[in-house]
Order: C-alpha cells, then structure tokens, then sequence
C-alpha cells in the first residue's frame, strides 16, 4: 500500500511541476507600471526619460525593466525629433528561472502631431539599432496615437504601434492599446488602460498603469 501510495504522489508532483514549467504566459493577464517624463530646458529642446517595470502577472513575475532617457528638438509646432537611449533587462521564461539579459539601444524619433477639431493626432516613426548577446539588430516602428478630451481632467486615447525587424520576418510585433488619462495637476497626469500585443504569433493581454511629469526649467522672463 505505502507502495502505491509512494507512486501516487511521485506521478503528481511530476505532473505539476511539469503544468508549472509549462505554463503559458499568453493566459496571463499582465501589468506594466509605468514612468514617462518630459522636462522643457529650452523653446526648441526638452529632455525625455521614461522607466517601466513590465510583469507577465500583477505584481509577480517581471518580465522586462526598460528604461530610456533621450533629447527632443522641436522644429516647429507640427514637427519633432528625438535622439536616445535605452536599457532593457528581459526575462524570456515564465515561473521558472530561465535568466535574463541585457539590451543595450539606441534609437532615433520622428514626431508629427496635429489635431482634427478637438481630436489630437500624435505619429511616432522610430529606428532602433540593439546590441544583445553579442549581437545586433535593427527596429523601424510606426505609432499613430489619438486622443480626446471627455472632461475638464479627462481624456481618453487610443494608439496602434507595429515593428518591423530587418532579421528574419519583416513583421514583428504589433501593440493595440485604448484607456484613459487624469490630469492630476499641471505637472502629473495619470494614466490608465488597456493593450494587446501579438508577437512571437501569440496574444498578450496587458493592464497599463503610469504616471507621466511634465516639467518647465525655462528661465522665466520677469521684466
């Protein structure tokens, strides 16, 4: 009997730990926490970071930290362009220790934002040049972003990102996401959501939380 019983319990512990082992992360509903910030120096120049800690589940299991810190120049009212940073630790595996790895970016932004009656629209076409394990890549990205005002405070966006890879596939990924914005005072705005990512021909289902500063350091003419 202790035999059998013996049996029982090596079968289950195998079985879990392999459903363990196995699971999907695209059946998680994740979290990103996020920071994004803007700080004005000068009329033609401001300084961009942003900080994200992304979780394949509330609170547990980070999947990637990704910060960024970069240069705006403004060229007029409608046109805009970025230089930058960023530094990605990744975490590929899901509930098990699978290590993680560094990616080193450089990336290059053009802005162009314009608006239809109160209907803002924000275009973003990104290169990125990445340096991971011991290897290079390159990404173009578009993202066409709209917002709109529903209240004194509020807002509410929608926004549709698509990566191309000059490796393998042509197509890498796509972001698809829609939610709501507070402007909690002239300087923070909070911002909350929803986003679904197809990449690696999965599904992802993510909750956006964030927080966005906005600064002024321009000197201020007193006369």
């Amino acid at each position: 009997m202790k035999k059998y019983i013996l049996i029982t319990i090596i079968i289950l512990s195998t079985t879990i730990n392999a459903q363990t082992t196995l699971s999907n992360p695209a059946e998680e509903l994740g979290v990103w926490y996020m920071y994004n910030g803007s700080h004005r120096v000068s009329e033609k120049f401001s300084i961009k970071s942003m900080a994200h800690f992304r979780f394949f589940e509330f609170g547990e299991d980070m999947q990637q930290f990704i910060g960024r810190f970069g240069a705006n120049y403004k060229i007029n009212k409608t046109f805009g362009v970025t230089l930058g940073y960023a530094y990605l630790n990744t975490d590929t595996s899901y509930e098990v220790d699978g290590g993680t790895f560094g990616d080193h970016r450089i990336y290059e932004d053009v802005l162009a934002n314009h608006k239809i009656g109160a209907l803002k629209f924000a275009h973003r076409l990104r290169a990125e040049q990445r340096f991971f394990r011991s290897q290079t890549g390159h990404f173009i990205r578009y993202q066409l972003a709209l917002s709109y005002p529903i209240a004194t405070k509020w807002s509410t966006y929608l926004y549709d990102e698509v990566f191309f890879d000059f490796d393998g596939e042509a197509y890498n990924q796509n972001w698809l996401g829609v939610g709501v914005k507070y402007q909690l005072s002239k300087v923070i705005k909070l911002q909350m959501g929803y986003m679904s990512i197809n990449a690696n021909h999965q599904n992802f289902d993510r909750i956006q939380l964030g927080i966005a500063i906005s600064t002024d350091h321009r000197k201020k003419n007193t006369k």
